[in-house]
Protein backbone atom coordinates (compact mmCIF):
# COMPACT_ATOMS: atom_id res chain seq x y z
CA UNK A 1 0.00 0.00 0.00
CA UNK A 2 1.54 3.56 -0.73
CA UNK A 3 0.25 7.00 0.54
CA UNK A 4 0.58 10.25 -1.21
CA UNK A 5 -0.66 13.51 -1.18
CA UNK A 6 -1.52 14.94 -4.78
CA UNK A 7 -1.90 17.95 -5.88
CA UNK A 8 -5.03 18.63 -5.89
CA UNK A 9 -7.18 21.71 -7.45
CA UNK A 10 -10.60 22.97 -5.84
CA UNK A 11 -12.63 23.02 -9.55
CA UNK A 12 -15.78 24.40 -7.56
CA UNK A 13 -15.95 26.21 -4.48
CA UNK A 14 -19.54 25.91 -4.40
CA UNK A 15 -19.98 26.33 -0.53
CA UNK A 16 -22.52 22.89 -0.85
CA UNK A 17 -23.38 21.96 2.71
CA UNK A 18 -23.23 18.22 1.37
CA UNK A 19 -22.08 17.45 -2.55
CA UNK A 20 -22.04 14.09 -3.17
CA UNK A 21 -23.27 11.90 -6.26
CA UNK A 22 -20.62 12.63 -8.87
CA UNK A 23 -20.75 10.98 -12.26
CA UNK A 24 -19.70 11.49 -15.49
CA UNK A 25 -22.59 11.39 -18.05
CA UNK A 26 -22.39 11.91 -21.84
CA UNK A 27 -19.44 14.69 -21.53
CA UNK A 28 -20.42 16.25 -18.21
CA UNK A 29 -19.83 15.52 -14.54
CA UNK A 30 -23.39 15.28 -12.53
CA UNK A 31 -23.40 16.04 -9.23
CA UNK A 32 -26.07 16.37 -6.56
CA UNK A 33 -26.15 18.84 -2.92
CA UNK A 34 -28.57 16.76 -1.12
CA UNK A 35 -29.68 18.64 1.56
CA UNK A 36 -30.23 21.22 -0.39
CA UNK A 37 -32.18 19.45 -3.33
CA UNK A 38 -30.58 20.70 -5.81
CA UNK A 39 -28.55 19.32 -9.07
CA UNK A 40 -25.78 20.38 -10.87
CA UNK A 41 -23.75 19.82 -14.34
CA UNK A 42 -20.42 20.99 -15.73
CA UNK A 43 -19.93 20.05 -19.33
CA UNK A 44 -15.93 18.88 -20.08
CA UNK A 45 -14.71 20.59 -22.18
CA UNK A 46 -15.73 23.94 -21.20
CA UNK A 47 -15.21 26.75 -17.92
CA UNK A 48 -15.77 23.69 -15.58
CA UNK A 49 -15.56 25.95 -12.64
CA UNK A 50 -18.86 27.37 -13.73
CA UNK A 51 -21.80 24.85 -12.56
CA UNK A 52 -25.48 24.75 -14.54
CA UNK A 53 -28.03 24.53 -12.00
CA UNK A 54 -30.12 21.94 -13.79
CA UNK A 55 -32.73 21.00 -10.75
CA UNK A 56 -33.77 22.72 -7.19
CA UNK A 57 -36.05 20.34 -5.23
CA UNK A 58 -38.20 21.12 -1.93
CA UNK A 59 -36.67 17.46 -0.62
CA UNK A 60 -33.13 16.08 -0.04
CA UNK A 61 -31.91 14.69 -3.26
CA UNK A 62 -29.21 11.89 -2.83
CA UNK A 63 -28.31 10.66 -6.31
CA UNK A 64 -29.42 10.54 -9.98
CA UNK A 65 -29.03 8.28 -13.13
CA UNK A 66 -30.04 9.48 -16.82
CA UNK A 67 -33.33 7.69 -17.94
CA UNK A 68 -31.85 6.02 -21.31
CA UNK A 69 -35.19 6.92 -23.62
CA UNK A 70 -36.15 10.29 -21.92
CA UNK A 71 -33.05 12.67 -22.81
CA UNK A 72 -33.25 15.66 -19.81
CA UNK A 73 -35.13 12.88 -17.48
CA UNK A 74 -33.48 11.08 -14.65
CA UNK A 75 -34.60 8.80 -12.48
CA UNK A 76 -33.31 9.98 -8.67
CA UNK A 77 -32.97 8.68 -5.17
CA UNK A 78 -35.25 11.80 -3.72
CA UNK A 79 -37.04 12.18 -0.50
CA UNK A 80 -38.54 9.29 0.85
CA UNK A 81 -38.27 7.70 -2.36
CA UNK A 82 -37.55 7.16 -6.14
CA UNK A 83 -38.79 9.17 -8.76
CA UNK A 84 -38.42 10.09 -12.18
CA UNK A 85 -36.80 13.99 -12.54
CA UNK A 86 -38.94 15.49 -15.36
CA UNK A 87 -36.49 18.56 -17.76
CA UNK A 88 -38.58 20.83 -16.61
CA UNK A 89 -37.65 19.41 -12.66
CA UNK A 90 -40.84 17.95 -12.17
CA UNK A 91 -41.10 14.53 -10.24
CA UNK A 92 -43.02 11.31 -11.35
CA UNK A 93 -42.85 9.10 -8.20
CA UNK A 94 -42.38 5.76 -8.70
CA UNK A 95 -42.41 4.61 -5.28
CA UNK A 96 -41.94 6.32 -1.45
CA UNK A 97 -40.84 2.93 0.78
CA UNK A 98 -39.05 5.33 3.26
CA UNK A 99 -42.98 6.96 4.14
CA UNK A 100 -43.63 2.94 5.42
CA UNK A 101 -40.42 2.77 8.06
CA UNK A 102 -40.94 3.01 11.15
CA UNK A 103 -38.62 6.26 12.09
CA UNK A 104 -38.28 9.08 9.75
CA UNK A 105 -35.54 8.66 6.89
CA UNK A 106 -34.38 9.50 3.52
CA UNK A 107 -32.87 8.53 0.50
CA UNK A 108 -28.94 8.55 0.13
CA UNK A 109 -26.54 7.84 -2.78
CA UNK A 110 -28.20 5.72 -5.70
CA UNK A 111 -26.30 4.48 -9.17
CA UNK A 112 -27.94 2.17 -12.27
CA UNK A 113 -25.77 -0.86 -13.24
CA UNK A 114 -24.72 -1.93 -16.61
CA UNK A 115 -28.16 -4.19 -17.06
CA UNK A 116 -30.18 -0.62 -16.75
CA UNK A 117 -31.78 -0.86 -12.83
CA UNK A 118 -31.26 1.95 -10.05
CA UNK A 119 -30.16 0.83 -6.54
CA UNK A 120 -30.23 3.39 -4.05
CA UNK A 121 -29.80 3.14 -0.54
CA UNK A 122 -31.77 5.32 2.63
CA UNK A 123 -30.72 6.19 6.12
CA UNK A 124 -32.73 7.43 9.24
CA UNK A 125 -32.18 11.11 9.69
CA UNK A 126 -31.64 10.49 13.14
CA UNK A 127 -29.35 8.11 12.41
CA UNK A 128 -30.99 5.06 13.93
CA UNK A 129 -29.21 2.03 13.54
CA UNK A 130 -30.00 -0.62 11.36
CA UNK A 131 -33.05 1.74 9.76
CA UNK A 132 -31.42 1.82 6.41
CA UNK A 133 -32.10 -0.35 3.25
CA UNK A 134 -31.04 -0.94 -0.13
CA UNK A 135 -33.43 -0.80 -2.81
CA UNK A 136 -33.34 -1.72 -6.34
CA UNK A 137 -35.50 -0.39 -8.87
CA UNK A 138 -35.97 -2.48 -12.08
CA UNK A 139 -36.93 -1.24 -15.37
CA UNK A 140 -40.32 -1.56 -15.11
CA UNK A 141 -40.37 0.82 -12.32
CA UNK A 142 -40.77 -1.17 -9.38
CA UNK A 143 -39.27 -0.67 -6.49
CA UNK A 144 -37.99 -3.75 -4.18
CA UNK A 145 -36.21 -3.40 -0.78
CA UNK A 146 -33.16 -5.80 -1.25
CA UNK A 147 -31.58 -5.51 1.92
CA UNK A 148 -32.19 -4.07 5.24
CA UNK A 149 -30.53 -3.64 8.57
CA UNK A 150 -28.26 -1.09 7.33
CA UNK A 151 -27.25 2.30 9.04
CA UNK A 152 -26.31 4.63 6.39
CA UNK A 153 -26.22 2.64 2.75
CA UNK A 154 -23.84 4.32 1.01
CA UNK A 155 -22.26 4.15 -2.64
CA UNK A 156 -23.55 1.03 -4.27
CA UNK A 157 -20.90 0.85 -7.40
CA UNK A 158 -20.92 -1.73 -10.27
CA UNK A 159 -18.08 -3.76 -12.30
CA UNK A 160 -17.93 -3.32 -15.83
CA UNK A 161 -20.08 -6.64 -16.46
CA UNK A 162 -22.66 -6.07 -13.73
CA UNK A 163 -22.26 -9.03 -11.67
CA UNK A 164 -20.31 -7.13 -8.40
CA UNK A 165 -22.24 -4.70 -6.42
CA UNK A 166 -20.20 -2.86 -3.86
CA UNK A 167 -21.95 -1.06 -0.97
CA UNK A 168 -21.13 1.11 1.96
CA UNK A 169 -22.51 0.77 5.50
CA UNK A 170 -21.01 4.20 6.58
CA UNK A 171 -21.99 4.53 9.72
CA UNK A 172 -20.33 0.87 11.60
CA UNK A 173 -17.03 1.33 8.91
CA UNK A 174 -17.63 -1.55 6.17
CA UNK A 175 -17.47 -1.98 2.80
CA UNK A 176 -19.71 -5.21 1.29
CA UNK A 177 -19.35 -6.83 -1.96
CA UNK A 178 -22.45 -8.85 -2.86
CA UNK A 179 -22.88 -11.07 -6.08
CA UNK A 180 -25.34 -10.31 -8.38
CA UNK A 181 -27.09 -11.83 -11.08
CA UNK A 182 -27.32 -9.73 -14.31
CA UNK A 183 -30.57 -11.15 -15.69
CA UNK A 184 -32.97 -11.17 -12.74
CA UNK A 185 -31.06 -8.15 -10.38
CA UNK A 186 -31.34 -10.63 -7.54
CA UNK A 187 -28.43 -11.04 -5.10
CA UNK A 188 -26.59 -14.43 -5.76
CA UNK A 189 -25.90 -15.65 -2.11
CA UNK A 190 -25.33 -12.41 0.55
CA UNK A 191 -23.28 -9.81 1.12
CA UNK A 192 -19.94 -10.56 2.71
CA UNK A 193 -17.16 -7.96 3.97
CA UNK A 194 -15.05 -7.09 1.74
CA UNK A 195 -13.57 -3.93 4.06
CA UNK A 196 -13.48 -2.93 7.36
CA UNK A 197 -12.24 0.29 8.81
CA UNK A 198 -11.05 0.45 12.24
CA UNK A 199 -11.06 3.72 14.61
CA UNK A 200 -9.38 6.69 13.01
CA UNK A 201 -9.16 5.13 9.44
CA UNK A 202 -12.52 7.30 8.34
CA UNK A 203 -16.22 6.17 7.31
CA UNK A 204 -16.44 4.76 3.81
CA UNK A 205 -18.70 7.02 1.72
CA UNK A 206 -19.51 7.44 -2.42
CA UNK A 207 -17.61 4.57 -4.38
CA UNK A 208 -16.29 3.67 -7.95
CA UNK A 209 -14.82 1.39 -10.11
CA UNK A 210 -12.20 2.07 -12.31
CA UNK A 211 -11.36 0.24 -15.43
CA UNK A 212 -9.21 -2.29 -14.34
CA UNK A 213 -11.69 -3.32 -11.85
CA UNK A 214 -10.47 -1.49 -8.71
CA UNK A 215 -12.24 0.67 -6.30
CA UNK A 216 -12.23 3.73 -5.15
CA UNK A 217 -14.04 4.84 -1.74
CA UNK A 218 -14.21 8.34 -0.36
CA UNK A 219 -13.39 8.33 3.29
CA UNK A 220 -15.71 11.05 5.07
CA UNK A 221 -13.48 11.96 8.24
CA UNK A 222 -10.27 10.83 7.34
CA UNK A 223 -9.39 13.53 4.57
CA UNK A 224 -8.43 11.06 2.24
CA UNK A 225 -9.50 8.45 -0.68
CA UNK A 226 -8.82 4.83 -1.16
CA UNK A 227 -7.97 2.40 -4.15
CA UNK A 228 -8.61 -1.30 -3.07
CA UNK A 229 -7.56 -4.46 -5.70
CA UNK A 230 -10.86 -6.68 -6.71
CA UNK A 231 -9.07 -9.23 -4.23
CA UNK A 232 -9.54 -6.63 -0.97
CA UNK A 233 -6.00 -5.46 -0.21
CA UNK A 234 -5.31 -1.82 0.08
CA UNK A 235 -3.15 -0.29 -3.08
CA UNK A 236 -3.38 3.56 -2.19
CA UNK A 237 -4.32 6.29 -0.60
CA UNK A 238 -4.59 9.80 -1.65
CA UNK A 239 -4.81 12.33 0.66
CA UNK A 240 -7.44 15.43 -0.18
CA UNK A 241 -7.37 18.92 1.45
CA UNK A 242 -10.92 18.20 3.48
CA UNK A 243 -11.85 16.50 6.15
CA UNK A 244 -15.48 15.06 4.39
CA UNK A 245 -14.77 13.53 1.23
CA UNK A 246 -18.27 12.27 0.17
CA UNK A 247 -18.12 10.94 -3.35
CA UNK A 248 -15.03 9.83 -5.84
CA UNK A 249 -15.76 9.77 -9.98
CA UNK A 250 -13.38 8.95 -12.60
CA UNK A 251 -13.10 10.52 -16.00
CA UNK A 252 -13.89 8.02 -18.43
CA UNK A 253 -11.41 9.93 -21.40
CA UNK A 254 -8.66 11.47 -19.36
CA UNK A 255 -7.06 10.05 -15.91
CA UNK A 256 -8.45 12.76 -13.69
CA UNK A 257 -10.21 11.83 -10.17
CA UNK A 258 -13.06 14.20 -8.98
CA UNK A 259 -14.06 14.42 -5.66
CA UNK A 260 -17.23 16.28 -3.92
CA UNK A 261 -16.97 17.27 -0.77
CA UNK A 262 -18.92 18.43 2.48
CA UNK A 263 -18.67 21.38 4.77
CA UNK A 264 -21.42 19.44 6.97
CA UNK A 265 -19.71 19.15 10.30
CA UNK A 266 -16.33 20.91 9.67
CA UNK A 267 -16.09 23.59 11.67
CA UNK A 268 -13.37 25.82 10.34
CA UNK A 269 -14.25 24.63 6.64
CA UNK A 270 -11.62 26.50 3.88
CA UNK A 271 -12.66 26.41 -0.27
CA UNK A 272 -12.60 22.80 -0.38
CA UNK A 273 -14.71 21.83 1.65
CA UNK A 274 -18.04 22.00 0.49
CA UNK A 275 -16.45 21.72 -3.27
CA UNK A 276 -15.52 19.90 -6.25
CA UNK A 277 -11.94 18.76 -6.31
CA UNK A 278 -9.96 17.02 -9.10
CA UNK A 279 -6.91 15.31 -9.21
CA UNK A 280 -4.63 13.31 -11.38
CA UNK A 281 -4.65 9.72 -11.29
CA UNK A 282 -2.77 6.86 -12.87
CA UNK A 283 -6.06 5.15 -14.41
CA UNK A 284 -9.58 6.17 -16.34
CA UNK A 285 -13.12 5.10 -15.16
CA UNK A 286 -16.20 4.60 -17.52
CA UNK A 287 -19.54 6.65 -18.46
CA UNK A 288 -22.57 6.46 -16.09
CA UNK A 289 -25.03 3.79 -17.04
CA UNK A 290 -28.38 4.85 -17.65
CA UNK A 291 -31.93 3.54 -16.32
CA UNK A 292 -33.70 1.88 -19.22
CA UNK A 293 -37.17 1.23 -19.10
CA UNK A 294 -38.28 -2.02 -21.25
CA UNK A 295 -39.58 -1.13 -24.87
CA UNK A 296 -42.98 -1.33 -25.91
CA UNK A 297 -44.07 -4.67 -27.18
CA UNK A 298 -44.50 -4.60 -31.12
CA UNK A 299 -46.90 -7.18 -33.24
CA UNK A 300 -46.56 -7.83 -36.65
Amino acid sequence: MTSASTPTSVVVDGAYELAEGGRWIDGRYVYVDILSGRLFELRDGTDLATPRQLARLDVPLGAVAPVGDRPGAWIAAVGTGIALLTADGALEWLDRPEDRTPVAGRMNDGVADPAGRFWAGSMAYDGTPGAGSLYRTDPDGTVVRVLDGLTIANGPAFTADGTTMYLADTAVGTILRCRVDPASGDLVGGPETFARLRDGEGSPDGMTVDEEGCLWVAMWGAAAVRRYHPDGHLLHTLTVPAPHPTSVCLHPGDNCLYITTARYGVTNPTAASGAVLSVPVPVGGTEACSWRRPRPATTA
